[in-house]
């Protein structure tokens, strides 16, 4: 399956691609959008670091009814992303969808001030997360668009580690605000809205607004000869030329023939697999300091522990991706976490526990959260990009909803040990599945692309 083969170079065996070969330097749009993204992310995380033990300590919530928050957290934007691919590709501008979903999210910032209840927070969450929804996939779009196929790795773990850059300096702010601010909750989400704006500015002002191709405005082998069903037929087929010469809207029946390829069929549901066991981050930190017997003070640093080990890992792991095999990389990030599960449920409790796990953490996102869409810069064609990436990404986010609703549940009724024990076990059978399903065959490599590829 795709994860199993780089994607071949777009226009394999020219100057243009020996120029362009694993060491060249990313597209400047992914530099642009990495620095909205580390902007945005330095709001986020501040909110996303205070916001477990906030809700927990300060309003009282049960693990079930932080699971149900978490859930519809991550949840909505999930729902949202397929709606944010779609209308990207149909009105074929990528930033202005991008824009609305940044711009939504700053603007619910500062309404956290005002949420006290769990209905209230729900809301203002979920219309959060709707921004976040609507960006993710043009944004990735944009991102794969710029950069030859055999190159995304290392294009998304750069945008990545600028993002994680952010994520990083987020959870750290809100500990210096949270110390030096005597209302420390509403000081965080006030900072964190004027934060947001900065990064819906950067957007408006320097990123491009036409759709830049990755090889100056040849089409891939996808677009040109179009993308193939399992029956041999045609889903769609359409160069570039096409795209910017006048075709029709992109409909929705287009975006959703896009499930008829077998490959990609196979990549979402394997996603969607390995996030019914994926625990949250807010659930990790909480069992983390459970276990450890980590401050209250100290509790929003947790993020900035697994933040770090993605920034460092972030872009030798995505180029590793496309060297040795997206697969064989994107599960072992999983066995990473796996293991670092082991380590909270049976570890004793020693100073490097909390390092061991918070490392293994971000190891896991660093394997996984940029290979993920970089597995599917030859499999989609340009002008529906932002779909293919929205299916597979809602695939993924709607898994890990029922995961946070179904771990809340359990650490309710039986307890955060049984819980996550329940979520170790499942986490190894779904990885074992999807290492069959994603497994190379006689068909998946071509004689041109090279080998030992994901």
């Amino acid at each position: 399956m795709y994860l199993t083969d780089r994607s071949a170079p777009v226009k394999a065996g020219t100057d243009r691609d020996r120029r362009r070969g694993p060491g060249a330097k990313v597209a400047p749009v992914v530099l642009v959008l990495g620095t909205v993204s580390l902007i945005t992310d330095v709001s986020s995380e501040m909110v996303t670091a205070v916001l477990p033990l906030y809700l927990v300590t300060t309003l009282g919530f049960s693990p079930l009814g932080f699971g149900t928050l978490d859930g519809v957290y991550n949840g909505v934007s999930a729902l949202v992303q397929l709606t944010g691919g779609h209308l990207a590709d149909r009105v074929r501008d990528h930033k202005l969808l991008a824009g609305l979903g940044y711009g939504l999210s700053a603007l619910c910032k500062p309404l956290l001030l005002l949420a006290g209840s769990l209905g209230t927070l729900g809301t203002v969450l979920a219309l959060e997360r709707t921004g976040k929804g609507l960006r993710t996939a043009p944004r990735d779009a944009m991102i794969s668009l710029a950069t030859p196929a055999g190159n995304q790795g290392r294009a998304f773990g750069v945008h990545r580690a600028m993002d994680t850059t952010g994520a990083m300096l987020g959870p750290l702010t809100a500990f210096l605000i949270l110390r030096a601010a005597t209302d420390g909750y509403d000081a965080v989400f006030g900072v964190s809205a004027c934060v947001a704006v900065l990064g819906v500015v950067v957007l408006v002002l320097f990123v491009p607004g036409r759709r830049q191709g990755a090889d100056g405005g040849h089409g891939s082998p996808t677009d040109a000869a179009g993308v193939r069903d399992e029956a041999g037929g045609t889903v769609e087929a359409a160069g570039t030329a096409d795209v910017r010469g006048g075709r029709p809207p992109v409909r929705v029946r287009e975006a959703l023939a896009l499930l008829r390829l077998p490959r990609l069929r196979a990549l979402a549901g394997c996603a969607a697999l390995l996030g019914l066991t994926t625990v949250s981050d807010a659930f990790v930190y909480l069992l983390l300091q459970r276990r450890a017997g980590v401050g209250e003070e100290w509790f929003t640093l947790l993020p900035l522990g697994t933040a770090v080990v993605f920034l460092l890992l972030a872009v030798p792991v995505g180029a590793l991706a496309d060297r040795v095999g997206r697969r064989t990389v994107f599960l072992s990030g999983h066995m990473g976490l796996l293991t670092a599960y082991g380590l909270l449920l049976w570890a004793p409790d020693t100073p490097l526990l909390v390092p061991a796990v918070l490392a293994l953490h971000g190891t896991f996102y660093a394997a996984t959260d940029g290979v993920l869409p970089a597995a599917l810069a030859g499999l989609v064609p340009e002008h529906l990009r932002a779909s293919g990436l929205a299916i597979v990404g809602t695939s993924q986010a709607l898994a890990r909803f029922c995961c946070s609703l179904a771990f809340g549940a359990a650490w309710t009724a039986r307890g955060d040990g049984p819980a996550l024990a329940g979520s170790a076990v499942g986490l190894l059978c779904c990885a074992a599945v999807a290492g069959v399903v994603l497994r190379p065959t006689d068909g998946t490599r071509s004689p041109s692309q090279p080998q030992g590829s994901g």
